[in-house]
């Protein structure tokens, strides 16, 4: 069972080099009780579809499938910083305190597994995760301060910036010049993350998603963030 999924950059990504980059992941994960797994990365680095292959590749294990970006704050609080601040996608875009309180907390072991998928889903919208569920959570910031503690396993999708925006301008379809503006903040917001967190030391496995076709594990010293 493997509920909450979709895909992105990997999709199609098959064979042994990614079975054996999943497996590597999944050999840290601890059993007998619900296990959390982090998968953050660059924007466009394939975080969506990582998850999505680890989730199925952890069968017959039941599977919870979590997006980070479904805790958004509402925009009237995103945006109060101004609309395209780095500053603000940093520090405002997401509403931790909903990922922590309906979520994580308690999807941990010692949780009570009653959960919520979203930031509005209402109370009685919440589901129950089996006792040895692994929950899997996708998402950018996921190894800032607030969050480092609750991943019994972390992975950073890493990829140079200049192939991160190649990648989002070609999916996006936007304006040139919003689109300047668009990732101007997104990058912003990825170097402060960075500077304050520096990810890709916090988590277990440093993934290289430079070539989608062939992820490889990388040392944390290598990772093109850390440049």
């Amino acid at each position: 069972m493997v509920t909450g999924g979709r895909g992105d950059v990997l999709e199609g990504v098959l064979g042994d080099v990614l079975d054996g980059v999943l497996d590597g992941v999944l050999d840290g994960v601890p059993v007998g009780g619900r296990a959390l797994v982090a998968v953050d990365g660059r924007g466009a680095s394939g975080k969506s579809t990582f998850a999505v292959l680890l989730a199925a590749r952890a069968r017959p294990r039941p599977v919870v499938l979590l997006h980070v970006d479904d805790f958004f704050h509402p925009p009237h609080v995103r945006h109060a910083r101004g609309r395209m601040s780095p500053e603000g996608f940093w520090l405002d875009t997401y509403d931790y305190d909903a990922l922590v309180a309906t979520a994580l907390e308690p999807l941990t072991r010692a949780g009570s597994g009653s959960f919520r998928r979203t930031s509005s889903t209402p109370p009685d919208g919440a589901e129950r995760a089996p006792d040895d569920a692994l929950v899997v959570v996708e998402g950018t910031f996921l190894l800032r301060d607030e969050l480092v503690r609750f991943w019994d396993v972390a992975v950073f999708l890493d990829v140079p910036q200049d192939e991160a925006e190649r990648r989002m301008r070609a999916r996006g379809r936007l304006d040139e010049a919003l689109a300047d503006q668009l990732l101007a903040r997104y990058d912003g917001a990825q170097r402060l993350y960075f500077a304050h967190a520096r990810p890709w030391e916090r988590a277990t496995l440093v993934v290289d998603t430079t070539d989608p076709t062939a992820p490889v594990v990388v040392d944390a010293g290598q990772a093109h963030a850390a440049r």
